[in-house]
């Protein structure tokens, strides 16, 4: 086949080193900016710089941009996109990208398929692409309106690059989950380093540091507009944190040691319960 990747940062361009990899599939990339794009040609990640035009010549068209400018990319470009083409997206939230993008799809002819690799690292752009990066990571495929035949050849690539879980889910279903685990995680992290002491923790840091703090080193452009346009679902486990946040806290103004010592064992013992 021959795949179109539409934005060459860190996922983009594990996309097409994964592809190249583990794939015979000709790969052309596009990107608003040239650098990427010859890097991507001069390491073999790509076969090919193209542009808008290529989209013509694509059976599968990947979309490696933020949300916003995917659907503006789709919205602007539908026309040159070939009905038997199966547009997929890699975006860390649904509701509002399926929604768009499929009624474009319904529209045009071609068929769209929501997917959300469940991988990635703190730093971004095309150098830290890595053709191993999805290597035994989940894989959240929205299929939508899609047919069965479009979703099973996209479940198929995604095993073939190295996804070791697939999971399907609705847009709803796919934000509400990854506030949790993935949203607030990010909102912790932040907030947590913003404390004055943080930059003093050299030489009183270790793990539980390096953990919590990890992905503060965050894209605040991309995450701003993922919380942003996932607001509801992310402000539900805001509220859920911050009540957790203040019964631990009272407990401690308090001294109160059975109190605090029942929290500390409810969370040991879901974490236990889930066998982690």
């Amino acid at each position: 086949m021959k795949i179109v990747i539409s934005g060459l940062g860190i996922i983009g361009g594990s996309f097409a080193k994964a592809l190249k990899k583990y794939t015979d599939h000709y790969i052309i990339g596009i990107n608003r900016s040239p650098a990427p794009l010859e890097a991507a040609l001069s390491s073999g990640a790509i076969d090919e710089a193209g542009s808008e035009n290529s989209l013509s010549e694509a059976d599968i068209l990947i979309l490696g941009t933020f949300p916003d400018a995917s659907i503006e990319f789709i919205k602007k470009n539908a026309g040159l996109i070939p009905k038997h083409c199966i547009v997929i997206d890699s975006a860390g939230i649904k509701t509002d990208i399926c929604r768009e993008i499929s009624a474009v799809a319904k529209e045009y002819g071609f068929e769209f398929v929501g997917v959300h690799p469940m991988a990635g690292k703190e730093k971004n752009g095309f150098a830290a692409a890595e053709a191993d990066l999805f290597c035994g990571a989940s894989c959240i495929i929205i299929p939508g309106d899609a047919s069965q035949g479009a979703v099973d050849k996209i479940t198929a690539l995604a095993q073939k690059i190295g996804f070791g879980r697939i999971v399907y889910s609705t847009p709803g279903e796919h934000d509400r989950m990854i506030a949790f685990t993935s949203q607030l995680p990010h909102v912790i992290a932040c907030s947590y380093v913003m404390s004055p002491v943080c930059k003093k923790h050299p030489g009183f840091s270790a793990g539980s540091y390096r953990d919590v703090s990890r992905v503060a080193h965050i894209n605040e452009k991309l995450w701003t507009e993922l919380f942003i346009e996932n607001k509801e679902p992310l402000i539900q486990e805001l509220d859920i944190l911050m009540e957790n946040l203040s019964s631990i806290k009272s407990a401690v103004e308090k001294g109160n040691r059975s109190e605090l010592e029942a929290l500390l064992a409810k969370s040991r013992m879901i974490k236990e319960e889930l066998g982690e």
